[in-house]
């Protein structure tokens, strides 16, 4: 039988590669519909669509993780108050900072994730004693994919500013893709 830190981190594997394949078809379908001049509302259809069709493609499988993510989610009640207070504003800090900086919003969302994954690792490692590696991963492939994304966005696509944002999705999908993989494929 596998130890139930092996069941929780396979579980977080089926959510991240559901995760990444949800941002990798949203974020081609986005460009699709945005080459064709489509109507507002069928970003919302391609996103809730894309999440739903690749967390239902996981089926069972999402489905028996479920328990096992909720478990270690838990863990933060345990955190102290300063730790909850920064791990919270690590995530929501870049993303609230959307609505003052809008033509930043790519950036915003993968320092979001960078620095949510990096301080949710980080803390669970401290406060939990749990070597969640994929986080680590998610957080650091993030961190790093923002300079590549600026130079991306600055030189290579500045007047098709559509392509870089979707570039910067699918740097997001790689991060999780990783993430997942590493996961899945852990012995311990």
């Amino acid at each position: 039988m596998e130890n139930s830190a092996l069941v929780t981190r396979r579980a977080f594997g089926v959510l991240f590669v559901a995760v990444s394949v949800a941002v990798g078809v949203g974020s081609v379908l986005s460009e699709i519909v945005y080459q064709n001049n489509s109507p507002l509302y069928y970003y919302a259809i391609i996103w809730i669509g894309s999440f739903a069709g690749a967390i239902g493609a996981a089926g069972p499988r999402f489905r028996k993780a479920v328990p096992a993510i909720r478990g270690r989610m838990k863990n933060s009640i345990k955190w102290s108050t300063a730790a909850k207070a920064v791990n919270g504003l690590s995530w929501a800090g870049p993303f609230a900072s959307i609505a003052a900086f809008p033509s930043l919003y790519q950036y915003l969302i993968l320092l979001g994730i960078g620095l949510g994954n990096l301080s949710t690792y980080i803390m669970m490692k401290k406060y939990s004693g749990l070597d969640n590696r994929e986080q680590l991963l998610v957080g650091a492939i993030s961190l790093a994919a923002l300079p590549v994304a600026v130079v991306i966005d600055s030189s290579l696509f500045a007047t098709h500013q559509d392509i870089a944002v979707m570039i910067s999705r699918i740097l997001i999908a790689i991060a999780y893709a990783v993430g997942g993989a590493y996961a899945l494929l852990a012995r311990k």
